[in-house]
């Protein structure tokens, strides 16, 4: 219902915008602009869905040698006490729980490209157990809200781009980044719980989310005395891990004699017909995200910002970077586009530029994993997801704008 709403506002919103701007301002090229993103988007859908193919069969392949092997139900039985407490309706020992671990443990390290598929396939596993499979469970909106909050210990998409944009010092925004998403976590899972009657004053969820705070303060500490040695911790340790997790599934294939090439190809042929079924669901949301893009929506908003905060006597420096977080719920691109359309105006080093560095990484792109996520399971009624996902969002942005402050603004 959530998602009926959303898609048809955006259409009308901008259909509203559009006709306004034809008839107040004599502006003869905005159905064009709208129908030349509209095209665009529908096949940018195709082309993201049919570039999963490649990543998801690799580690869907890998991801079925695991199961067989024992690994997924290994990693269950290591987070399932905290796993349990926060989905009460998956089994113990379920192997949704391992592959939700594996999920988490790619975003902390900020590889998207190995954290889709296996949340795509902890979607599956959450699906196998939910009674109306065209409503979302409860246990897929939590999935779903704390895959989206986009927990990350190094930014390093970011990074590289402030690299690219010839920054001074692009881990710059390392810390404020693990601190916003840390925030937006901690906000979408209290949230979740609210609704879901879970109590996190639990000792095995406090204990574990306080161990979670503690690495993260450990790390922080770390990086904070040791700036130089970022660049080297996320090349080995993130990429190093992924190796060693398909090495220790093909062991472990070996240890319990398993046919593990036969293993790796049935996996693999998922990531085929995964990436096939997503296709409608992502050109719908794309779509509707480029008309409102495209009818200058967000012009206004940061201008009616601007004025707000300007009349509310608050410093609107950071306005500059609105447009980044504006975009992030909506498309991982365009919000790309913006930050570095924001390092390139004002320079890579800029306060602005910066401010929209740690908003890129404060949050995952909330409309499209929905869209990917239960459409790839046939999930038509997301309940409150959107809600709950975007408030998260909105705790992440607003900590990277105040962490911004503290960190980096002079004057």
């Amino acid at each position: 219902m959530a998602m009926n709403i959303i898609w048809i506002a955006f259409f009308l919103i901008a259909f509203v915008v559009a006709i306004i701007k034809l008839v107040a301002f004599g502006d003869t090229t905005i159905f064009k602009s709208m129908m030349d993103g509209v095209f665009d988007a529908a096949g940018t859908g195709v082309q993201i869905s049919i570039g999963l193919i490649g990543v998801m069969s690799l580690f869907l392949g890998f991801m079925n040698i695991g199961e067989r092997a024992g690994a997924v139900r290994f990693l269950s039985r290591i987070v399932g006490p905290f796993f349990n407490k926060l989905f009460p309706e998956v089994p113990k020992n379920h192997p949704a729980i391992g592959h939700m671990m594996m999920n988490f443990s790619a975003n902390l390290l900020n590889l998207d490209n190995a954290a889709t598929p296996f949340g795509l396939k902890t979607m599956q596993s959450l699906q196998e157990l939910n009674p109306d499979k065209e409503t979302a469970s409860n246990a897929q909106i939590m999935f779903m809200v704390l895959h989206a909050s986009g927990l990350t210990l190094i930014p390093i998409s970011v990074i590289a781009q402030r690299a690219i944009m010839k920054s001074t010092d692009p881990a710059l925004i390392f810390i404020p980044c693990m601190i916003a998403t840390f925030a937006a976590t901690v906000t979408g899972l209290a949230i979740v719980a609210i609704r879901q009657r879970i109590n996190l004053f639990n000792p095995v969820v406090m204990a574990w989310i306080g161990a979670i705070s503690l690495l993260i303060g450990l790390l922080i500490y770390y990086f904070r005395t040791h700036p130089d040695r970022i660049d080297i911790f996320s090349k080995v340790v993130s990429n190093g891990l992924i190796l060693l997790l398909f090495i220790s599934f093909i062991i472990g294939g070996l240890i319990r004699k398993i046919n593990v090439y036969e293993s790796f190809i049935d996996g693999a042929k998922q990531g085929f017909d995964v990436a096939i079924k997503i296709i409608p669901f992502l050109i719908g949301i794309l779509v509707a995200i480029s008309v409102l893009r495209n009818c200058g929506v967000f012009d206004y908003i940061i201008q009616g910002f601007t004025w707000f905060f300007g009349h509310l006597g608050i410093n609107t420096d950071f306005v500059r970077a609105l447009p980044t977080a504006l975009m992030r719920p909506l498309s991982g691109s365009a919000s790309r586009a913006m930050m570095i359309d924001t390092m390139k105006q004002y320079g890579p080093d800029s306060f602005p530029a910066l401010v929209s560095g740690v908003m890129q990484g404060s949050s995952d792109t909330t409309f499209y994993i929905v869209a990917l996520y239960f459409g790839s399971v046939g999930i038509k009624k997301t309940r409150y997801a959107v809600p709950a996902a975007l408030l998260a969002d909105l705790a992440g942005v607003t900590t990277a704008i105040v962490i911004s402050y503290l960190f980096f603004h002079r004057g």
